[in-house]
């Protein structure tokens, strides 16, 4: 089993963050986040499958001037506690503790974290929500485009020392910061965590939450990923008319990531309407 770690190097990188940690509590497990302060209206950032809270650092920065990014280390990374399970409702029950002390917040997400914030958004008071290219795979929906076999491939090289020009060969046109904070950080994501939800994007339907999302949302996807695929574009619509949806160009599945000029633009927009 490979042991989740953080070198002295990737701890370093926590110098340059204007964040301070916050902890909750939930169900006996020290869960962790990234807070930017601030009197704005707390938008709280729910990660990928992958990615601790400093992966989305360079998006929350952005945001500083219209609201409070609060980014969470989703139970089994970063550096919130490992768990006894790590199911959707497990992940929306963690979201809703941290959630606890805030009011009227916007929820945006990003693949398994938009469906974290689609379940929350149907039991919590919330301002909005902002899904970003929830995977859309499930029961008799076809499989997730990225195998489980790649996602521990992965893991093992990021416990074994990877480096920011490993990652680039699998993600190209990220910036190179966020190549170099991916080598660093992939190991604080637990084998456990990720292989559970991994599975739960193919047991799990989104469109069983989708449609009882209510607005305001809006729901952004790339117009080259093949997890929001033009299909699930058109089912998404369909089944929750009030949403608003954007195509970013030029990007896929990592959507900040590939575009991330398009992708923060169009967030802001939709934040200004928001708050």
């Amino acid at each position: 089993m490979l042991e989740r770690t953080l070198t002295q190097q990737a701890l370093a990188d926590l110098a340059a963050i204007p964040a301070q940690s916050r902890w909750t509590t939930s169900n006996g497990l020290r869960l962790h986040a990234l807070d930017y302060g601030g009197p704005r209206t707390p938008l709280v950032i729910i990660p990928g499958i992958t990615s601790p809270a400093i992966a989305m650092d360079f998006v929350a920065r952005e945001l500083t001037d219209l609201v409070r990014p609060i980014v969470l280390d989703v139970r089994g990374r970063g550096f919130s506690d490992d768990g006894p399970s790590y199911t959707l409702q497990d992940y929306a029950a963690d979201t809703q503790a941290q959630l606890a002390d805030l009011k009227a917040p916007i929820l945006l997400g990003h693949s398994m974290g938009a469906r974290i914030a689609a379940l929350v958004a149907t039991r919590s008071t919330l301002r909005g929500t902002i899904l970003v290219d929830p995977p859309m795979s499930g029961p008799g929906r076809g499989t997730y485009p990225t195998t489980l076999a790649a996602f521990q491939t992965q893991l093992a090289q990021a416990q074994q020392g990877t480096t920011a020009d490993e990652v680039a060969k699998s993600w190209p046109r990220w910036p190179r910061r966020e190549q170099e904070l991916r080598a660093r950080w992939l190991s604080s994501c637990g084998a456990d965590a990720v292989t559970a939800t991994h599975q739960g994007f193919e047991t799990e339907d989104f469109f069983d939450t989708w449609p009882a999302v209510p607005a305001p949302t809006a729901l952004i996807y790339g117009a080259d990923s093949p997890v929001v695929t033009s299909t699930g574009a058109e089912e998404a619509a369909r089944t929750n008319p009030a949403a608003a949806l954007t195509e970013i160009p030029d990007a896929g599945h990592m959507v900040f990531w590939d575009n991330p000029a398009a992708a923060l633009k169009t967030t802001r927009e939709i934040l200004r309407t928001l708050v």
